[in-house]
């Protein structure tokens, strides 16, 4: 009835071989129309252009590397002086509030004071003052005729 088994293997291969060959002729095809429609204009890079390339990368990293570090040192150092700032700021302001609460009470002393003084200057009696005059007059005995002044108290009242 039909085919020998070793026919059919032989027609198996063949197909097999055919549809590998026509798979190589389709990837060459496309590869030439690939190539075709996007020429290379400029040559690839060297190995030695890529091995520099990479060299001045890796220093400029490196040199980013320390900036950064730097940088975090000063932000650490920044950081450290505003908190110093923050508690220099706190320790002065309760500073001004120990200071404003003695200014209240000193001119609360003080306006007590004064009307302490106002009251004592109310009630006082006046006393006289002495009160001292000076009076001029010619002394003969005096060689040239010069005058001599004389004090002489008199009670004011």
């Amino acid at each position: 009835m039909g085919m020998s088994l070793g026919f059919r293997r032989i027609l198996t291969v063949i197909g097999v071989t055919i549809a590998m060959l026509l798979a190589v002729g389709t990837i060459r095809a496309a590869a030439a129309w690939t190539a075709a429609s996007a020429p290379l204009s400029v040559a690839p890079t060297t190995v030695a252009t890529l091995q520099a390339r990479l060299l001045d990368e890796q220093t400029r990293s490196a040199t980013l590397q320390q900036r950064l570090d730097a940088l975090t040192t000063s932000t650490g150092d920044l950081a450290s002086a505003l908190e110093q700032a923050r508690a220099r700021i706190d320790a002065d302001t309760g500073h001004a509030a120990d200071l404003s609460a003695q200014l209240a009470s000193a001119k609360r002393r003080l306006a007590k004071l004064d009307a302490a003084i106002a009251k004592a200057n109310r009630t006082t009696v006046r006393i006289p003052r002495a009160t001292v005059a000076t009076v001029r007059t010619s002394s003969p005995v005096r060689s040239g005729g010069g005058e001599v002044e004389h004090e002489v108290e008199h009670e004011g009242g």
